[in-house]
């Protein structure tokens, strides 16, 4: 017999869609809970449909954001469609959601109702500003999300406009949050026998990441500058965080560096840390041992108003070398760095493979696709990655477990509630 998983037991209404919140009812179904996605019928998560590659099959947008999971259709404003979704509430431990202010209140599902249905109910909510906010009532979406929080503000080089980040700081990185508080929460529940309502705002999701840049904004706000930005010494500074370009966020000097053939591969970088207890291998590895006792060159402080030239110095040394052959050699020496990955490169790298990191999942209508896996590992069990169900896949399977017989299911497929 398998060894059940760590949320076997735990039921989650999902009436989240596009990213923030089905990625964190991703990480919930990786880890064994019973993850029912809840959709429209006829048209489901937006999702399905968006950005399409193969026009007779969901998009992978939808794909990679709602594996292992089971998906029912309803029609919640259908009298019958609230008497299905009454008795969920009942039967199940999570309803998470990400719909507009009020609108789950406006189908009736009020949080007193909710309660009244089941009191050990936990309602999690993504929203884009937090409540109260004089924001509230905006929409918002990823870039919004990264600019409201300090992310693009802080992102880019300081001759050029604030630039947002590839990574889903708003999205993704918000359902993460969120599935950390509905754990606490069920955690909670466990002592006290009580749900209770949770809520991230995507605001604060990208600000929890920004956490370095506002302790900056402090530093720079007492002695007026920001010793390991590019701007210092020779550059000036306003009264905020300025862009850093590819400076470190941790107080040590870093840069993206060119290597060989980097005029036609748009990746052919490496990303190179000069950290204070790193500096002798560093001179060693560049063959430049008198540095290691040149005042001008051996402390953090004496290198910061050439740190440019420093790199450039770096960047020769690497014209010949591959980014990977540079990395090669800066490791045996111990030296931070990394080479600048493209997602063809991650794609197809065996260690993220052997890992579960990057998987290839089975589709009834794909075939296989690849998706990421759980990032995080345990020692316990491996989350198995399943394929995302089709739209009202389970609405049979789901309404026979809530205790409807056959002919009241063909009712409702008749009558579009489900």
């Amino acid at each position: 017999m398998s060894t059940p998983l760590p949320l076997d037991g735990i039921k989650v209404i999902d009436f989240t869609h596009v990213q923030a919140g089905p990625a964190c009812t991703q990480l919930l179904a990786w880890y064994g809970a019973d993850v029912l996605k809840v959709e429209r019928p006829g048209s489901g998560d937006v999702t399905r449909s968006q950005l399409r590659d193969d026009p007779d099959a969901d998009a992978l947008y939808f794909t990679m954001l709602n594996s292992n999971k089971r998906s029912l259709t309803l029609n919640t404003k259908d009298p019958a469609g609230k008497e299905v979704l009454e008795k969920l509430i009942r039967q199940s431990d999570v309803l998470v959601e990400n719909f507009a202010p009020g609108a789950l209140d406006r189908m009736g599902f009020t949080w007193e109702r909710i309660q009244e249905l089941n009191p050990k109910m936990i309602l999690a909510s993504v929203s884009g500003f937090s409540e109260g906010h004089h924001y509230e009532d905006l929409k918002v979406y990823e870039n919004v999300a990264q600019c409201a929080g300090g992310a693009a503000s802080t992102t880019g080089f300081w001759d050029g406009p604030p630039t947002v980040s590839a990574a889903a700081l708003g999205d993704s990185n918000t359902g993460m949050h969120l599935a950390i508080g509905i754990l606490t929460a069920l955690r909670g529940r466990d002592k006290t026998g009580k749900g209770q309502k949770v809520a991230c705002a995507m605001q604060d999701a990208v600000l929890n990441l920004c956490r370095v840049k506002l302790r900056d904004q402090q530093r720079l706000d007492k002695i007026g500058y920001l010793e390991e930005y590019p701007q210092y010494p020779h550059g000036e500074f306003s009264d905020v965080v300025p862009r850093g370009g590819n400076a470190g966020g941790g107080g040590q000097p870093g840069w993206v560096l060119k290597c060989k053939s980097w005029e036609t591969d748009p990746n052919a970088y490496i990303y190179f840390t000069i950290q204070g207890h790193a500096w002798q291998p560093i001179c060693r590895a560049l063959n430049k041992p008198e540095w290691i006792d040149d005042p001008a060159y051996n402390t953090a402080e004496a290198r910061q108003d050439k740190i440019m030239e420093i790199f450039a110095f770096i960047e020769e040394w690497l014209k010949d070398k591959t980014k990977y052959e540079a990395v090669d050699i800066l490791r045996k020496f111990d030296i931070p760095c990394a080479p600048v990955a493209s997602m063809k490169e991650l794609a197809e790298d065996k260690s993220l493979r052997e890992s579960g990191s990057i998987v290839e999942v089975p589709h009834k209508q794909r075939g296989t696709y690849l998706t990421v896996g759980s990032p995080i590992k345990f020692s316990g069990f491996k989350p198995v990655i399943t394929g995302s169900p089709l739209l009202g896949e389970h609405s049979d399977e789901v309404l026979a477990e809530l205790g409807y017989n056959v002919e009241q299911i063909a009712a409702m497929h008749e009558s579009n509630t489900i």
